[in-house]
């Protein structure tokens, strides 16, 4: 009887394979830094633009350009105006307000509030009366050298500028009418050793006229 004798059988050994680490994926942060300063720009220029609005809207800034306001508004002042002054109110006697010319309306001018609706304005003898009183005006540069008669109807106004006989005004061209006032000013603003708030009727209202 033959025997046979089984080589062993050596079962090859497999090196064990290795996966590859996962390498962390680099994140473009200059590309996330750049898109944040361009919404960063962007906001910044959207919030600018509903500002200039906004404020452009609720106000005018003006600049004084001549002397028909002297003494209380010099050449070159920038005066900050009112644009909602009037919406829910009138002018008043005394206020300085900001208008297109009825003539033109591409200039604008700054004059006082003298004669109001309903009233009767008479300029003679260097002196302003409004239906007879005689306004007490010390913030004129000097007494006016002209003379006439103005009835003010509804709707409109009568202006004058503080330096009365360099002042091209409702004495010349006549009646303001409402629907050209774009604001009141409030207060100058530069040069700023000049900056103050504007006072109106504390400067026209006097005792006699408060009386009629």
């Amino acid at each position: 009887m033959e025997s046979t004798q089984l080589e062993p059988h050596y079962e090859p050994q497999l090196e064990p394979q290795t996966q590859p680490e996962a390498q962390p994926e680099v994140q473009p942060e200059h590309k996330e830094d750049w898109k944040r300063f361009g919404l960063d720009i962007l906001e910044t220029i959207v919030l600018a633009v509903v500002l200039y609005f906004g404020i452009n809207a609720l106000s005018a800034r003006v600049r004084v350009d001549g002397f028909s306001m002297i003494p209380t508004l010099q050449n070159g002042e920038y005066i900050l105006v009112n644009r909602l002054a009037y919406k829910t109110g009138q002018p008043e006697r005394g206020d300085i307000i900001v208008f297109s010319l009825p003539a033109d309306n591409g200039q604008d001018l700054i004059k006082r509030v003298i004669g109001l609706p309903g009233e009767t304005v008479h300029i003679s003898d260097g002196s302003v009366t409004i239906n007879g009183v005689k306004l007490q005006e010390s913030y004129i540069a000097q007494d006016p050298l002209y003379f006439g008669d103005w009835t003010v109807p509804e709707g409109y106004l009568f202006v004058l500028g503080d330096n009365r006989n360099d002042s091209r005004d409702s004495h010349q061209w006549g009646l303001l009418p409402l629907e050209n006032v774009i604001g009141k000013s409030v207060l100058i603003y530069c040069p700023p050793p000049e900056w103050k708030i504007i006072n109106h009727t504390e400067e026209v209202f006097t005792t006699q006229e408060q009386g009629y």
